[in-house]
């Protein structure tokens, strides 16, 4: 893959379901890539952040994977895709042939590290994370936080390898880094002084690898079910822990009523700038029968959340405790948005404030994927907005 431009009307940041969308629309509209446009991503190969789920994971059991605008055309569909692969699979393959099939030429892995203005463009400087074809350098003494952060520890590491990169500046930058790159872990005391290991969500590969082991699984979503159901014959003991009750739904799939409450309150939340609240927290969690059974058989039921955290246990106010070699964090994720930092969005209420894709705080700057849009479904309507948005400002 050649580098990006060095200068083009419109950046797209990231090419998971939401910049895929918006890029196909601009193709739509006879914008060509690296001509008109960019598309630059992180990740090493197409799939978005689904190349990154654990292999057991299927399209069957996960949130539904709506299509992209335009792979109907091309005789694809999740629909119809073979259930028993991995999602993973499934989703990078499908998107690499959609991405070869509309020419849009994405770059990769290139990680933008920063965004700023530059009179009227804004400019992207980006590192190329191709492994550069230079010896390593000498290890140095660094200041590293730990891992939440509450430690600072002096130590020698090996410094990170030159890699090489560069700027582009663009007229328009769609964001469409989602959340994959920005996990979420809640303080606990004693979270530093637990000598088992801490995994979230985006670290857990399999199953197998936790075998025989004492496993804390915190979260009230999907994937702390998913982690549950998986663990329940391998791990040595298993406990569920989440930090509010969980809503269960007497029906097998998410009605649109419950759905639409859930987007609205992101939308509400984007338009004033405020933190997103949880989509889950929003929907309630539907009982498909390996749900129920689970909950039959005495697996799902979540305990109330822990107080503190030991070397080997968490432990409750009451003195209850649950051995643990490992914890498991499935508290979700928050929106990758350092990059933009140097354009000042954020409000003091801790949100960026967006209406219709557009951020208000720079309209050259739209967010894809970003609060109600964060589905697969809401991705591939706000590309199509997002485009048409482009369009009319070009």
């Amino acid at each position: 893959m050649s580098s990006p431009p060095a200068r083009v009307k419109v950046a797209v940041v990231g090419a998971g379901q939401a910049g895929l969308s918006v890029a196909y629309y601009l193709r739509r509209f006879e914008l060509v890539a690296d001509e008109d446009f960019v598309v630059l991503d992180r990740a090493p190969g197409p799939g978005g952040a689904w190349q990154h789920r654990w292999s057991s994971l299927k399209l069957g059991t996960a949130h539904k994977v709506n299509d992209l605008p335009g792979m109907a055309e091309m005789g694809l569909s999740f629909e119809t895709a073979d259930r028993a692969q991995p999602a993973r699979e499934i989703v990078a393959d499908y998107y690499r042939r959609f991405e070869e099939h509309y020419e849009l030429r994405v770059h990769r892995p290139i990680e933008v590290r920063r965004v700023s203005n530059e009179g009227a463009d804004l400019r992207i400087a980006y590192r190329d994370l191709r492994t550069p074809d230079e010896p390593a350098p000498a290890p140095e003494e660094q200041q590293v936080r730990g891992f939440f952060g509450r430690r600072r520890k002096t130590f020698a590491v090996p410094a990170a390898p030159v890699q090489p990169g560069g700027t582009l500046d663009t007229q328009i930058l769609v964001n469409a880094t989602g959340t994959w790159g920005s996990p979420f872990v809640p303080y606990y005391p004693g979270m530093t002084d637990f000598r088992g290991r801490h995994l979230h969500t985006s670290d857990y590969t399999d199953a197998e690898s936790l075998r025989d082991q004492h496993v804390v699984v915190v979260g009230g979503g999907t994937s702390a079910i998913g982690f549950m159901l998986e663990l329940e014959d391998v791990a040595a003991s298993l406990t569920w822990v989440s930090r509010r009750p969980i809503d269960w739904l007497d029906r097998q799939e998410l009605d649109l009523e419950g759905a639409s409450a859930a987007v609205a309150a992101q939308d509400e939340a984007a338009r004033s700038g405020r933190a997103l609240p949880s989509i889950v927290s929003g929907t309630g969690v539907p009982k498909n029968r390996r749900i129920a059974a689970g909950i039959e058989r005495g697996l799902l039921v979540a305990k109330p959340m822990f107080d503190r955290i030991e070397a080997d246990r968490v432990v409750w106010d009451d003195g209850t405790e649950a051995r643990a070699d490992v914890i498991i964090w499935a508290t979700g994720f928050r929106p990758e948005l350092r990059h933009l930092a140097p354009l000042k969005l954020r409000e003091k209420s801790g949100g960026v404030t967006v209406g219709q894709g557009a951020t208000w705080g720079d309209p050259r700057v739209f967010l894809a994927g970003y609060g109600p849009q964060a589905s697969t479904i809401g991705a591939n309507r706000a590309g199509r907005m997002i485009a048409r948005q482009i369009m009319a400002m070009l």
